[in-house]
């Protein structure tokens, strides 16, 4: 599997203000922003946070409102899926064309972390 990046989702609903934490006191810059997303980069070392009010925070029974994802951006993410699938893994969240422009498909690690497999759109 090629990485294109990969980087930690805080989700929040203090996003904005860990925006402005990260720029002030880490020197971190902001690459993309929206109403319920900030991704920002310093040093080639990436962070983003994220709304829990989102439709793309992973589903789940257990009403998770807070924590972190791990995003690992690729360009096929079906390709992906067969390289995970060719392990005997089975996605947790099955590969999807969202409304936001991504395709994924999620796992869940044996500690609980949710990583989503993202293409761009």
């Amino acid at each position: 599997m090629q990485f294109i990046d990969r980087y930690p989702i805080t989700v929040t609903d203090q996003f904005i203000a860990c925006r402005d934490f990260w720029a002030r006191h880490l020197s971190f810059s902001v690459i993309f922003e929206n109403e319920w997303f900030v991704l920002m980069q310093a040093d080639g070392a990436s962070i983003a946070f994220m709304s829990p009010s989102h439709p793309s925070w992973p589903p789940g029974p257990e009403g998770y409102t807070a924590g972190t994802s791990m995003e690992l951006e690729v360009q096929d993410a079906a390709a992906a899926l067969e390289e995970v699938r060719a392990t005997g893994k089975e996605p947790d969240y099955p590969l999807t064309d969202e409304p936001f422009g991504q395709r994924r498909f999620s796992l869940k690690d044996p500690s609980g972390l949710w990583i989503n497999v993202v293409q761009q759109l």
